[in-house]
């Protein structure tokens, strides 16, 4: 998965301390502080391109958008991290003592990579759902057309839909928006180097 910093156990308190005096990013699982790896040029503009249709489909509606370097607490699952793309619905909520962390995404976003893929299909999924707002899933894969939407449909229910279809039009559910599949691919070249 990801390299740990370091074998020590860290506290939230001592975590974001870290984080904030830090030049680069770390996930904080259950008192572990681990480094993010850079992301790919695909990676990169996978996650821009769904933030900016997003961004454009909902201007002016009751949601913010935040790409790459906004974290979010889950506390059920003693969890910082930063979601490639999160939607929040108004009004933003905050962790408690913080102007920095957010708490209530209703829509996640990631974009796989090798060293991360089983953990965002995984862990991190699991730690989601355990967030109340929560009701929305979409992994992108980088090294092929390949888009796992999950819809959360009831109380500990989700339901999975895959796309490999480039023509395909997908349909996110909580804020009824559309996006093309090929759209989000265009520019994506896929040589799969890394």
């Amino acid at each position: 998965m990801i390299t740990q910093l370091e074998q020590k156990t860290y506290t939230p308190e001592e975590y974001l301390d870290f984080e904030t005096a830090s030049t680069e990013r770390h996930d904080y699982i259950n008192g572990e502080i681990i480094p993010m790896t850079g992301g790919t040029p695909d990676h990169n503009e996978l996650s821009i391109g769904l933030a900016a249709f997003l961004k454009l489909a909902l201007r002016g509606k009751n949601y913010r958008i935040f790409a790459t370097d906004q974290r979010l607490w889950i506390p059920d699952a003693n969890l910082y991290t930063y979601p490639d793309v999160m939607v929040v619905e108004k009004p933003l909520q905050l962790q408690t003592g913080r102007t920095d962390t957010i708490v209530n995404p209703c829509f996640i976003g990631e974009v796989l990579s090798k060293s991360t893929q089983d953990y965002d299909r995984s862990g991190k999924f699991v730690a989601y759902r355990t967030i109340a707002s929560f009701r929305e899933y979409l992994i992108i894969d980088q090294y092929r057309i390949h888009l796992e939407h999950y819809v959360k449909t009831a109380a500990n229910q989700w339901l999975l839909s895959e796309y490999d279809d480039p023509t395909v039009t997908l349909s996110l559910n909580v804020f009824d928006f559309q996006l093309k599949i090929a759209d989000l691919y265009e520019n994506i070249e896929f040589n799969d180097l890394s």
